[in-house]
């Protein structure tokens, strides 16, 4: 085998690469010369994955070097509900790019639901793009989400948990000075719907969000499952952000995601 698995967020897809992925991360958002820019999204799918839900014959004859030797960049397998194929245990590292084309690598980890009773708000990136303000930890929130019973669900779902400060607790009265998002009053009027009403968990506030997506708003990180398996993917503090990743964090705030 010759090629890296990629399962793409933005936009959905399946895609198959020679490039290891800090060398796909840089070209999928800015391309070979450098004349689109674009944010990347995108997970490592461990090689072992093969599905009939995929031309996995087709990809081992086209994802070979060019005539001239260069490694093949992308190969498209799928760019229709590419993530409900691909199970969470094939899931490796997740990457973020900025619109200049600089990668910030995440591993997975073990997340611990807090006993603490507060709200939370989740911007789901796919199959769907809501912002969705919720009394569910995200982890009963993913499964509840995927629950087939449902009358409406999704197969799978990635999301992020975003800041959401005082308003966690207090919705009507907390302040929100360093909250970035738009139509505070309505976002605190579904927060306190939550609240009035907590036998309805969700409460959209944002029927689609644009792709960018604001990193210094996360919480704690990324999430990707379905009704019944769940990873995690935290997203490292500002610090260290800072001191590791100093030139990621700088881009992903001034770079194309000033708010």
């Amino acid at each position: 085998m010759n090629y890296y698995l990629y399962l793409s967020l933005i936009p959905e897809a399946l895609i198959g690469s020679m490039l290891p992925p800090h060398e796909f991360g840089m070209y999928f958002a800015v391309g070979t010369r450098k004349r689109t820019r674009g944010e990347a999204i995108f997970f490592h799918v461990d090689s072992s994955f093969k599905s009939k839900d995929f031309p996995f014959d087709s990809l081992e004859k086209r994802c070979v070097p060019n005539s001239n030797g260069d490694p093949k960049r992308s190969v498209y397998l799928s760019i229709y509900r590419a993530l409900e194929h691909v199970p969470v245990r094939y899931l490796k590292e997740l990457y973020l790019v900025t619109d200049d084309g600089r990668v910030l690598e995440i591993g997975q980890s073990e997340y611990k639901v807090k006993p603490v009773q507060e709200l939370h708000l989740y911007q789901e990136l796919s199959p769907v793009n809501p912002l969705i303000a919720s009394n569910l930890d995200p982890i009963t929130f993913c499964r509840t989400i995927t629950n087939k019973n449902h009358v409406v669900h999704v197969p799978k779902v990635v999301f992020v948990e975003l800041l959401l400060g005082g308003l966690a607790e207090n919705p009507k009265q907390a302040s929100a000075y360093n909250l970035p998002y738009k139509n505070l009053d309505h976002l605190r009027d579904c927060l306190n719907s939550l609240l009035e009403k907590p036998d309805k968990p969700t409460k959209t506030v944002i029927r689609s969000m644009p792709c960018d997506l604001l990193y210094r708003t996360i919480k704690n990180g990324f999430f990707v499952g379905d009704a019944h398996d769940v990873a995690f993917y935290p997203f490292p503090s500002i610090d260290e952000l800072e001191e590791k990743n100093h030139d990621w964090w700088r881009s992903a705030n001034v770079i194309g995601f000033q708010d």
